[in-house]
Formats: C-alpha cells, sequence, structure tokens
C-alpha cells in the first residue's frame, strides 16, 4: 500500500496538553551507576513469564540468559521473552518481590548483587545479517530479548514475520507529557535508529518503506534524524535511496497510539479486531528499533533502556540510560531527591499509575518516572453526575461514547458496555481528562474490562472442566463396556471350551462301545 506523504490525516478528538517536557529534554543521556543489587522480575512483558535458568549462588556475567520460556519451549512460538543480566554479579535469590504494576502484586524475581566489574559474556552479532535468511534473523531478535519499548511490552519478534508487510512505521510521536526519553534518543544516536530500521525492513521481507514519524515540537530530534537518513541514503544504491523518509507529524496527544498514527499517516481506520500487519504495516518505537540495531550489529541483548526521571520531586531531572532492575529509589538519588515527595507514577500522567513507593525496580517497559511534589498536584473536587455535556465523545481519540460506556460500565451491564465497543478503549484519559463533573472514567472502563476477562476466564474454566467430567464419563463408560466385552468373550471361550470337552468325552465313549 503506498503512502502519499504530500498529505496527512486527523484522527478524531485527542487534546493540546501542556507537555512539561523542558523540564528534562536538555540535558544529555546520563548513564546510571551500577546499583548493588538488582531485581529482575520473571515476567516483563505482555503475555507468558519466562523460568530461571541460573540457580542461587551461581556467578553470571552481563548480557548472559538467566530465564528462558516456560518448558524451554522457543519464544518464537510463543508470546514470551528472556532476561538477560544486565551486569556481572551473583544471584542470591529466586524469590517473589513487589514489581511496578497497577496491581500491586509480587510476582518472581531474580536478584543479582553486582560486582562492580561490568565484565560481558562473549556476545554474538550479526554483522553480515543481509547474508542470513530473515527467519535467522527474527530468532536472534527473539533470543535478545527484544519487546515493545514504547509502554506495551509486546515481544517485537512476534511482530516482524513477513506477510505483505510493505510499510515500517518507526514511532517518535513521543505525546504525552513530562517523557522526553525518546526525544533525547532521536537527538543522541539517530543513525543507530537508520541502522534499526533496515534491519527491520529486511526481517519484514524487504518491506518497500519505512516512515519515521516525529512530532513537530522535536525540531532537534528530526533534523538529526533527517541528516542520519540523507547519509544512509547516499551510501546506498540508486534501487535503495528513499525506502526511508523522516516526516513531521502534529503535536497532538494521543498522537503516539499505534492505530491513531496509522490513521495519520495513511488515513486508514484500523479497528481493535484487526492487526495492522493484515494491512500491510508495522509499528516500532523509535527505543524498541535502537535496540534491534544493538541486538543484531553489537550482539548486545535488551538489559538496559533509556528512562525520563522528571517532576518538581527532584532536584535535576533528566534521562538516564539504566540497566533493567535498579531500584527506583536509586535514580531519584541520582536526580537529587527533594523533601515532602506526595506521588510517585510509572509513566505520564495521562496513561501512568502509582506507586507506594520507590524500592521496585526499573523493568522493560518503564519508559518514565515522574516524582511530585503537592504544589504539582491539583488535588480534583469529588465526582459530580455526568451533566451529558458530550466533552468527552468530541475528545475520543477512538470515536467512542464515553458516556454509554460509563453508564453501562456503573450499572454492571457488561454486555451493553461491551456493545459499545469497550474494549476499543485505549485508556488514553483524554474523557477523564475534559469532563467538568470529574468523574474518573478510565477506571470505570478499567473496571467493567477486569470484570469481562474475570467472566470469560471463569467461563472458559467451566467449559474445560465441563469437558473434563464428560470426558471422565465416557472414558468410565468406556472401560465398563470394554470390561463386559471382555467378560463376555471369556464367557464364550469357557462355553465353548466345555462344548469341546464334551463332544471329545462323547467321541471317547462311542469309540469305546465300538471296541
Amino acid at each position: 500500500m503506498a503512502i502519499n506523504l504530500m498529505n496527512l490525516w486527523n484522527f478524531h478528538g485527542g487534546l493540546h496538553l501542556d507537555g512539561k517536557k523542558n523540564l528534562s529534554n536538555e540535558p544529555t543521556i546520563t548513564q546510571a551507576k551500577i546499583p548493588p543489587y538488582l531485581v529482575l522480575p520473571l515476567l516483563q512483558h505482555f503475555g507468558e513469564p519466562t523460568e530461571a535458568i541460573v540457580r542461587v549462588g551461581d556467578k553470571v556475567l552481563k548480557g548472559q540468559p538467566i530465564s528462558q520460556c516456560q518448558g524451554g519451549k522457543d519464544c518464537q512460538l510463543i508470546v514470551s521473552s528472556p532476561i538477560h543480566a544486565p551486569t556481572s554479579g551473583t544471584v542470591v535469590a529466586i524469590e517473589p518481590r513487589e514489581v511496578p504494576h497497577p496491581s500491586g502484586l509480587t510476582a518472581p524475581c531474580i536478584v543479582i548483587e553486582t560486582d562492580g566489574e561490568d565484565t560481558w559474556t562473549t556476545l554474538q552479532p550479526l554483522l553480515d545479517y543481509a547474508i542470513c535468511d530473515p527467519a535467522e534473523v527474527r530468532k536472534h531478535i527473539a533470543q535478545a530479548g527484544l519487546v515493545g519499548l514504547g509502554g506495551a511490552g509486546f515481544p517485537s519478534h512476534l511482530k516482524l514475520k513477513p506477510q505483505g508487510i510493505d510499510t515500517l512505521i518507526v514511532n517518535g510521536a513521543e505525546c504525552e507529557p513530562y517523557i522526553t526519553c525518546d526525544d533525547r534518543l532521536m537527538r543522541e544516536k539517530p543513525h543507530d535508529i537508520i541502522s534499526g530500521a533496515e534491519i527491520l525492513m529486511y526481517v519484514l521481507g524487504g518491506a518497500q518503506r519505512c516512515i519515521i514519524a516525529v512530532e513537530d515540537n522535536k525540531a532537534e530530534a528530526y533534523q538529526a534524524l533527517l541528516e542520519a537518513c540523507r547519509l544512509t541514503n547516499r551510501l546506498q544504491s540508486d534501487d535503495q535511496q528513499g525506502k526511508i523518509e523522516v516526516v513531521k507529524v502534529p503535536t497532538l496527544y494521543p498522537t503516539g497510539g499505534e492505530r491513531q498514527l496509522i490513521r495519520i499517516l495513511t488515513g486508514l481506520e484500523i479497528g481493535r479486531a484487526v492487526l495492522p500487519a493484515q494491512r500491510g504495516i508495522v509499528v516500532h518505537n523509535v527505543e524498541t528499533v535502537r535496540a534491534v540495531h544493538q541486538a543484531v550489529i553489537e550482539g548486545r541483548p535488551l538489559i538496559s533502556r533509556v528512562i525520563t526521571v522528571t517532576g518538581t520531586g527532584v532536584e535535576t531531572p533528566r534521562n538516564f540510560e539504566v540497566m533493567l532492575g535498579t531500584s527506583i529509589k536509586n535514580l531519584i538519588d541520582q536526580c537529587g531527591r527533594k523533601p515532602l515527595i506526595r506521588r510517585l507514577v510509572v509513566g505520564g500522567p495521562m496513561m501512568g499509575f502509582t506507586l507506594p513507593h520507590d524500592g521496585m525496580p526499573v523493568i522493560k517497559t518503564t519508559n518514565c518516572l515522574m516524582i511530585s511534589t503537592q504544589e504539582e498536584i491539583q488535588a480534583l473536587p469529588a465526582p459530580t453526575p455526568c451533566i451529558r455535556c458530550g466533552a468527552c465523545e468530541k475528545t475520543c481519540p477512538v470515536n467512542l461514547l464515553p458516556q454509554q460506556l460509563y453508564w453501562h460500565a456503573k450499572a454492571k451491564d457488561f454486555k451493553r458496555v461491551q456493545a459499545h465497543h469497550l474494549f476499543d478503549c485505549i485508556e488514553c484519559g483524554c474523557c477523564a481528562y475534559v469532563c467538568p463533573s470529574h468523574i474518573p472514567l478510565v477506571s470505570y472502563y478499567r473496571y467493567a474490562k477486569a470484570e469481562i476477562r474475570a467472566t470469560e476466564r471463569e467461563r472458559k474454566q467451566a467449559e474445560m472442566a465441563k469437558q473434563r467430567h464428560e470426558f471422565k464419563t465416557f472414558r468410565i463408560q468406556r472401560e465398563k463396556t470394554e470390561k463386559a466385552a471382555k467378560h463376555q468373550q471369556k464367557r464364550v471361550e469357557i462355553e465353548t471350551q466345555g462344548a469341546v470337552a464334551i463332544d471329545a468325552a462323547v467321541d471317547r465313549a462311542q469309540a469305546s462301545e465300538a471296541i
């Protein structure tokens, strides 16, 4: 599908927000210090958790695999992604720990005591990836533990199966307030991003073009990528030139949403029931694309990422290159902790979630830590009844009817809430942001989704229990039938043997009489 880059489209709704980007986007990316301990959850992605392949007391090297997909299965075949040691040290525990998640629950984690030497394991890059089969490169990316680093955490290799893909979109539309990690990465590592895009195009079976989308408020990032792209085009052959293009898109929240960005660039409306790949499009975040370059060209697995640490609760907000498993407390201290911190949010203010304390680790999907004091927190008034103003509907980027979703969710009428396409909601928070009644609309949607999923799980479990019961009943009946058949066969055999014995006796008697 060809894209006319002279035309950009609009999606429904959206918000112009105060970005607060200037708090953290000026200092260059800083390498965070090696912490004394790393806590690495066995589930840092969307999908199935992994299982440890190390034991307490084992020495590990930087980049060494420490977990695998459950049962030793090939991660290419399931929704999962392995974990690697971010630095060298000793495994001191494998136990449940608190993890950064809205549920507030614990999860199994590998705890490494670092040795400060940062000794690498032997790396195996694919410098000549273009002479390899795309499936081999895809497997290499899967083994490197790459997941979507824009926040979703979906294993990257599962989006790299060539299915008639002709367009790769690299998402540099970092639209949520406060977050600047992608902006700094595009400024400082543009050549890595271009290299990663070329690799992805090859793995996707030779995608016809790549579009790197950058918001129009990121002039330095746009120029850096444009220069890197021009240099790449000069080094390419004539038939390759122009395959990668850098495009400015409007600064509007939530432009960074996958389907919203596709709409802007292509004019296509892609519903929840349709995957972008079915329309010939694959979207990856800029940091994910950079991680592809590191995995393939440098042989480096996903062991660190860039994170924004920002807000009024720290002295010097900035972006860090952080080892996975580093405690959030460690990063806040490196930025200069202010007293009277009132709130710690993982992610941005629109889609992030609050943590109860800073003792939890950074994981693959952590892109921002927002530390706020009282001056930055506005106490919302208590919710009042909906006045049916329609503001929520006007701002919804998915073109839903938030009022109806709210009423049906509140009434626990889950059939109707699904009929109004609840699961198309991306939980961006636009509706709640503009609601004059201060109704926490997204909370109701999340509640309804959780209840529906729980009901569906119970239904599936009941169906499985029913199937097991029916199979058990069938098996018992089959065993009874087989047993009865065996008894009948034995009876026939005995009767046959008896008849033969009687016939033989008669024959002997007759023979005796004849003599």
